[in-house]
């Protein structure tokens, strides 16, 4: 186990500046979990605050209301920072938790304590991780741009060859990409209903410009997706 950790940390883009001993002692205090198909990794409202680190596979991100509606917020992909990324101990009002959404899952985490030592102790990885975290608020606030400026047909253009081309392979100059995502799941990414996010799929397939199934997304010419 311990040399699982440290391979999966050791190639973690915040942590390639540690050498063999930090890493090591990075281990002693990293939760390390494989999660399969559909089960739930974290809960928002747990009494123990994490930070999360995504090594293998696909997770959303959901929250809930009190009927009990559920919205999905984000895909996290490997490489991908979830759980109390902003190192708060507030209870958040909003119910939110981490969903398996690929066949295998693997995951490493901190304990919020235990992150902050980390970050105390090494200031490379602190200023990493700062920029990490800003990188994903920029993120947020281009995707609220997005639903002021943006029609609903070009969000879906750009999330769907965005996450083909994190996740998916080329083959014979088509983008192939394993689909893990529901209409429902497209339409809250993208901020639209699912009937729009279908008709708009449905016009896309017609347009030859993308294939959309349950099971794959095929993108022919990744070059003229748009």
């Amino acid at each position: 186990m311990e040399t699982i950790k440290y391979w999966y940390l050791r190639n973690h883009e915040l942590f390639t500046q540690m050498n063999e001993t930090e890493i090591k002692a990075l281990c002693v205090i990293t939760g390390f979990k494989r999660a399969h198909k559909n089960e739930i990794i974290y809960f928002s409202h747990e009494s123990v605050k994490r930070i999360y680190l995504l090594k293998k596979g696909v997770i959303k991100i959901v929250s809930s209301d009190e009927a009990g509606n559920e919205v999905t917020k984000e895909v996290m992909q490997p490489g991908d920072l979830f759980g109390e990324i902003t190192l708060s101990r507030n209870v958040s009002p909003e119910s939110e938790f981490a969903r398996a959404i690929s066949d295998e899952v693997i995951i490493c985490s901190f304990t919020l304590d235990d992150f902050e030592k980390v970050l105390e102790k090494n200031p490379a990885i602190s200023l990493k991780y700062t920029r990490r975290v800003g990188d994903k608020l920029k993120a947020l606030e281009n995707r609220y741009a997005d639903l002021i400026f943006k029609d609903v047909r070009t969000r879906v253009i750009e999330f769907l060859k965005h996450f083909a081309q994190v996740n998916g392979k080329v083959e014979n100059d088509q983008l192939i990409v394993k689909n893990y995502l529901t209409h429902q799941d497209l339409a809250s990414l993208t901020g639209a209903t699912r009937q729009t996010v279908t008709s708009v799929l449905n016009q896309l397939e017609k347009e030859n410009k993308v294939l959309y199934s349950r099971s794959q997304i095929t993108i022919p010419n990744p070059a003229e997706f748009r």
